[in-house]
Formats: structure tokens, C-alpha cells, sequence
């Protein structure tokens, strides 16, 4: 009797456990529930047939964009532009691929690539989005009203560099996370329910960068992991004080019109933290201290510099792409542990892309070519197991895939299409 209550207790813990993680930070986002890539998906095909998984469905009615889809419960919600493209959009879909509504938000980036970027964060029937031009928007999920928005590029006079706001909110404790950066702040914390002002940090004076942060736990402790152009952070999420940042890391870009080039959101893992960009800004991991207040730089790695596809970690190894130029790259390999070079390889002439992970392999999804390929995560080589192309769409093949229930689903510009690969 005492072994069952044992049991018993320990498993309504563990349901408490689960239910207060999942109210700190919803699991419906950017790049899966812990915002680094990794989907946890179970029973997917270890292969797939020589045509490729099989299409469920494809709609080419998702406006411009480059930001990825969020699946929660029987809907599908994605963020693109609207016709003529003066507006960015927000869109509901049923698992089946049939647009429920559209609805318009805020005006997007109006110069160099425009197309909408922000992957939305679903919490409690609210979705929340953060526009090219730096409005953090509020939308009811079940019809699609506004609940409210704030001109965060505005109100809080947002540095950017050539391409505008690219954020995808961080939302957690009834609050909406924000990078202005620039002369008033460089981070604010937003009431999830109204848009009023909860705390803002202090400020740099930096340009922002275009990465989406990310709420980390460490001995028993919460911090906020942003960037600027400049600076990587870490932030108290109660209180909005900075508790630690680190400079020492990319090139003489730095110095030049070309700082605001950083847009991969960091790996975070035992104390460690992980990340890196392109044009030879190189990627770097730091040890944070015990106490949250300060970090020291462990390895620096010159191969791996992604540009912006995102990497992932898989039995310490990170694997993901590096920039050669805008348009070439190859796929790294890098030992977690001691920043060592582990392969770098070549795929469909040097087309570089982002990638995810699930069920144990990787998914790389190429820019150039629009090659999706199911890649063994091994230490020595790119091993390549099965692949296909996505020819529907236009632009680069920039935004990155997400798997939810056995669908892969992949967005190229205003196409719209799930796989089934499981």
C-alpha cells in the first residue's frame, strides 16, 4: 500500500510538474517547444519512397511570407501578407489544409525582403505575432479579432538594421517578450492580456538584431537569452534587469553597416550556451556561471557559421549549415563538447537551408533547390537516406519546417503543404 501511494504521489507530481511547465512557456511556436528545432515526435518513416512522403494536401493561398506554421489541436495558424502585400496577415487552417479566416494586423518590413517573418506563438486562444515594422499584435485564435496591439517600433524607437523587425514572440508568465533595442530599452516584457508595459531592460544604444529569444532554466533558476546586433544577454524575467552579456564574438563586420546580420535563436543545454551566425561571425559556446550573472566563452568554431536556417543538437553533436555566401554553404557537423569540425559536406552544389530534427533524424531543407532530405544525425558523414523537392511556392525556400502528428509541413513563399511521414 505504501509503494502504491509512493507511486501514486509521484506520478500527480509529475502531472503538476508538467502542467506548470507548460503554463511558464507555451510549446506552441518557433521552431518546436523548447525553440531549438528538435520535435518530439515519435514513430516517424526511417524512409520514404523514391517520389517522396506522400502529400496529404497543398493550398498556394498563404500570402508571401518566410515564417513557419503552428499546429494546436485541430488548427493550423500561419502568418503571410495579403495581396498587394501592404499588410501582413494572420491565417487559421483545419488539419485538412482549408482556410478557416484571414485576418490583417500590422504593415510589414517596408524595404529590402518584406515578406512576413514572425512565426506566432499560441497561448490560451490568443495568438501573438510581431510585425516587420515592430507592432506586437494580439489575435483571438477562434475568430481571428484583434485583442489589442502596440507600436513597439514606435513606442520604444526600434533600432534595425537593413531588414527590419524578425521576431518571433517569446510568450510565458502572461508576457509577451519584445527586442527593440536602440536608445530606450533593448528588451520589454508585455502584459499578455492588455499590451501594457510590464518591465524594460536598460538600454545600449545597439541596432537589433533579428533573433527570437528564449526563456532557459538552470539550477533551479529562469533567465531570458536575447541579442542585439552587439550584444548576447541574459535577462531576470521577473524583474527585466540584465544579468550578464557577452561581446566578444564575431568579425569587423561588427564595426560596419553589416552588424544587424544575426538571426539563429541559441542552443541551450547543461549550463551551456550555443550560437552563431553568418558572415563570418562564427558560432560560439559559453559556460553560464552557477549563479546566472555571468558567463565565460568555452570554444570558438570558424566552419560553422549559419546564416539563418537554425541548427540543432542531437547526442552532442550540433549539426545545421554555414554560409559561404548569400547564396552557397555546405552541412557542418560540430562536437558539442570541444567545438571540433566533425564533417563538411557538400549537398546539391553547395545549397545551404535550415534544419529540424524528430524521432532521431534530421531534416534539411534546401534554399536553393527546395531539396528536403532525411539525413542520418551521425558524427562522420552526411548521410543522405531519402529526399525529394518542394516545386510549388516562389522565392528562396527560407522557411523552416515543422513536424506535429506524424505531418511535416512546409511553406515556400505563398504554398502550403503537408506530408505525412509517419
Amino acid at each position: 500500500m505504501r509503494k502504491m501511494f509512493l507511486r501514486g504521489a509521484m506520478a500527480a507530481v509529475a502531472v503538476v510538474m508538467t502542467m506548470v511547465a507548460s503554463a511558464q512557456v507555451t510549446p506552441y511556436g518557433w521552431r518546436g517547444p523548447a525553440r531549438n528545432g528538435v520535435y518530439p515526435e515519435t514513430g516517424l518513416l526511417k524512409q520514404w519512397p523514391a517520389s517522396g512522403p506522400e502529400k496529404l494536401w497543398e493550398t498556394l493561398d498563404a500570402g508571401k511570407g518566410y515564417s513557419s506554421p503552428v499546429v494546436v489541436g485541430d488548427k493550423i495558424y500561419l502568418t503571410g501578407m495579403n495581396e498587394d502585400q501592404s499588410m501582413e496577415t494572420f491565417s487559421a487552417y483545419t488539419l485538412e489544409g482549408k482556410k478557416l479566416y484571414t485576418v490583417e494586423y500590422s504593415k510589414p518590413w517596408d524595404q529590402t525582403y518584406p515578406e512576413t517573418r514572425t512565426t506566432p506563438a499560441i497561448v490560451d486562444g490568443k495568438a501573438y505575432v510581431i510585425s516587420g515594422s515592430g507592432e506586437i499584435v494580439c489575435i483571438s485564435t477562434a475568430d481571428g479579432k484583434i485583442v489589442w496591439k502596440v507600436n513597439g517600433g514606435e513606442v520604444y524607437s526600434r533600432k534595425t538594421g537593413n531588414w527590419g523587425t524578425s521576431e518571433c514572440p517569446l510568450v510565458f508568465d502572461n508576457k509577451v517578450i519584445f527586442t527593440p533595442a536602440g536608445d530606450k530599452t533593448t528588451m520589454v516584457a508585455l502584459d499578455a492580456q492588455t499590451g501594457k508595459e510590464v518591465w524594460k531592460t536598460k538600454a545600449w544604444g545597439d541596432v537589433g538584431a533579428y533573433v527570437s529569444p528564449m526563456l532557459i532554466e538552470y539550477k533551479g533558476k529562469r533567465q531570458i537569452i536575447g541579442s542585439t546586433a552587439v550584444h548576447i544577454f541574459g535577462v531576470n524575467p521577473s524583474t527585466g534587469e540584465i544579468e550578464w552579456d557577452f561581446t566578444e564574438w564575431g568579425s569587423p563586420r561588427n564595426s560596419t553597416g553589416w552588424a544587424s546580420i544575426a538571426p539563429n535563436t541559441p542552443l541551450f543545454k547543461d549550463g551551456k550556451i550555443f550560437f552563431g551566425h553568418g558572415y563570418d561571425i562564427y558560432s560560439y559556446m559559453l559556460q553560464l556561471a552557477d549563479d546566472m550573472k555571468s558567463v565565460k566563452l568555452l570554444w570558438k568554431n570558424e566552419t560553422l557559421d549559419t546564416h539563418h536556417g537554425g541548427y540543432v543538437e542531437i547526442d552532442g553533436v550540433i549539426y545545421g549549415s554555414n554560409h559561404h555566401n548569400n547564396g552557397q554553404g555546405t552541412w557542418i557537423a560540430v562536437d558539442w563538447n570541444t567545438g571540433k569540425t566533425l564533417y563538411d559536406h557538400n549537398w546539391e552544389n553547395k545549397g545551404k537551408g535550415s534544419i529540424i530534427a524528430a524521432d532521431g533524424m534530421l531534416y534539411c531543407y534546401n534554399e536553393r533547390t527546395g531539396a528536403v532530405a532525411l539525413v542520418k544525425p551521425l558524427r562522420d558523414k552526411f548521410e543522405i537516406v531519402s529526399q525529394f523537392r518542394v516545386t510549388k511556392g516562389d522565392g528562396p525556400h527560407w522557411a523552416h519546417p515543422v513536424i506535429v502528428n506524424g505531418v511535416m509541413y512546409i511553406r515556400h513563399g505563398s504554398a502550403f503543404m503537408a506530408y505525412k511521414v509517419k
